[in-house]
């Protein structure tokens, strides 16, 4: 969830340098897959940014696999599920390059533009490449716009014959309206990333988390239980959001819950890996080992690997 905070260069470096002196395992045990990372690379000249965003205003400067492998991988996560990063918008070359680095690690989820003239062409492109989702972002305008938008249309459309989830980073308010596109196509796989921002401006509001709860009764929604640094008290041990995550795992089943870090936005700002899984690994005791199981990796491995 970027654009939360913006950490100083200097306590990033001296976090990521401090870990990168530890030995880490050829075969990380454990197992789990981390559902939601974003990674990048201070070669702008190889990956070129987006219009509209400067290379001074990358915070983190750089967050590559082997940065992130330095945080990751001592908590026992093997596989990582890429989510493109705005910075490049629609050039998505970086996260798949790392992807042919790194074979049998990495899930991508790319962005796309709806209005290209062969979207489903380029969706299938994409997916022959290990993409296994597609992020769309889910203001309120944006979701009512759907149903009218051609090429909005083609990807929810190619999403259901070929097993592509829309992968949604959803405002609260935006819920009604995702919901109707969600019934409308039912085939379509649905992930929704960070419990929906509920919670991002302080405690959950329970209208909110109802409206999230609506979506339990199409099979093919999934969620992302992630970003807890950005959301209700934003401290770990993160606690707060207990409620939250059991009645989503009361309402949809573990089975179609995802963790995720939202790296490296967890591990900037005085926070870290091992607070984030361990929320879901340790310290909430209605979680079964079956609803850890699923939520730590055979949820993300069914959707994403």
């Amino acid at each position: 969830m970027p654009n939360q905070f913006h950490p100083s260069r200097r306590k990033f470096l001296a976090a990521s340098g401090a870990l990168l002196s530890r030995p880490l395992s050829a075969k990380p045990c454990g197992g789990f897959i981390d559902a939601h990372v974003h990674i990048w690379t201070p070669d702008t000249s190889t990956y070129p940014l987006a219009a509209g965003f400067a290379k001074g205003r990358m915070a983190p400067p750089s967050f590559t696999p082997e940065e992130l492998f330095t945080h990751c991988r001592p908590e026992g996560v093997a596989r990582i599920v890429l989510v493109q990063m705005s910075f490049y918008k629609y050039d998505n070359r970086y996260m798949l390059d790392m992807m042919a680095a790194h074979p049998g690690v990495f899930g991508g989820i790319a962005i796309v533009d709806e209005n290209l003239q062969d979207v489903k062409g380029t969706m299938k492109a994409l997916a022959a490449k290990g993409v296994r989702g597609f992020r769309i972002r889910s203001t309120k305008a944006s979701a009512e716009s759907w149903p009218s938008s051609p090429g909005m249309v083609v990807m929810w459309k190619s999403g259901a014959d070929n097993g592509l989830s829309m992968c949604l980073l959803a405002d609260p308010d935006s819920l009604p309206s995702a919901l109707a596109m969600a019934k409308k196509y039912p085939r379509t796989p649905v992930v929704i990333d960070h419990f929906a921002r509920i919670g991002m401006h302080g405690s959950v509001d329970q209208k909110e988390l109802d409206n999230l709860l609506r979506f339990a009764d199409l099979p093919n929604v999934r969620v992302k239980t992630s970003a807890f640094y950005a959301l209700g008290n934003k401290a770990a041990p993160f606690t707060d959001l207990a409620p939250m995550v059991r009645q989503l795992r009361d309402a949809f089943g573990a089975n179609r819950l995802m963790w995720a870090s939202d790296c490296p936005y967890q591990v900037v700002g005085g926070h870290n890996y091992a607070d984030s899984i361990s929320l879901i690994r340790d310290k909430l005791d209605f979680l079964s080992e079956e609803d850890k199981s699923w939520m730590l990796r055979k949820t993300a491995e069914k959707v994403f690997f």
